[in-house]
């Protein structure tokens, strides 16, 4: 299993910063999920990428995001999910 290049890992954290800007600068942390042994996407390594960040909340109080971005080799998104 090679590890996710950089250039995807960029690629990736790009999307997840659009869509969560609260996350800009914070560095996610990576695991392989291996392939998928059937499907159309058979053969094509998949990554977990977790991202967390403390965010402050209108009351004043702060509260830990975290957004969990599954994604292939290629950088391509597959899922994302994310605290509340």
């Amino acid at each position: 299993m090679a590890p996710l290049a950089t250039t995807k890992v960029t690629q990736i954290s790009r999307q997840v910063y659009k869509d969560f800007p609260e996350l800009k600068g914070s560095k996610p942390s990576i695991k392989s999920q291996g392939a998928p042994k059937t499907g159309k996407s058979m053969g094509i390594e998949r990554f977990l990428l977790t991202f967390k960040s403390n965010i402050t909340l209108p009351s004043g109080n702060s509260m830990q995001r975290v957004v969990r971005v599954i994604a292939d080799q290629n950088g391509k998104v597959i899922k994302k999910t994310t605290s509340k």
